[in-house]
């Protein structure tokens, strides 16, 4: 395999590898408490300035199963 594209179906699947590092890499700077998900208080915590709107907006578009916060899946696949 090239090592540019993963096998897993999916958003991953449809990333570079060096993308896919940025993304892991960001979500691991909004996920403080290195539990594997991000929580609406580090969303909060890391975008200080974003209205409460545009937070709902982004949990329903990105929280897929509704458990209030957000899998690294899920954050790829909302900003991929």
């Amino acid at each position: 395999m090239s090592g540019n594209k993963h096998p897993k179906g999916g958003p991953v699947a449809e990333l570079s590898d060096e993308r896919l590092e940025q993304l892991k890499s960001t979500f691991a700077s909004i996920d403080t408490d290195g539990d594997g998900y991000i929580s609406e208080t580090e969303l909060k915590r890391h975008f200080p300035g974003l209205p409460a709107e545009a937070l709902g907006a982004m949990s329903e578009a990105a929280d897929s199963d509704q458990d209030g916060r957000y899998s690294l899946e899920e954050f790829i696949r909302t900003v991929s």
